[in-house]
């Protein structure tokens, strides 16, 4: 997910918008739609998540319910279990 914000949002538009998103990615991690967040050592406003849902629409729903969503753009590759995966392992 990379951000890209117009120039004419001030910065207090901009604090109170971020303060807005990280309550509704807690929001969203305590319902169990996001599972880890990173940010790439690159920098910048971009972060990669790790989200779950049970279809495209639902994870469509998640990812706009984000107040910066409308500046947002994401690419999202599905995942399938792996038969390797140590964590899927009994």
């Amino acid at each position: 997910m990379e951000l890209d914000l117009p120039a004419d949002i001030g910065s207090a538009e901009f604090e109170a918008l971020r303060a807005a998103e990280a309550r509704r990615a807690t929001e969203l991690a305590s319902e169990g739609f996001l599972v880890r967040l990173w940010r790439p050592p690159a920098g910048g406003w971009r972060n990669i998540g790790l989200w779950r849902a049970a279809d495209e629409a639902e994870l469509q729903h998640a990812l706009s319910s984000l107040p910066l969503w409308p500046w947002i753009t994401a690419t999202v590759t599905a995942l399938n279990p792996h038969g390797n995966d140590p964590l899927a392992r009994p």
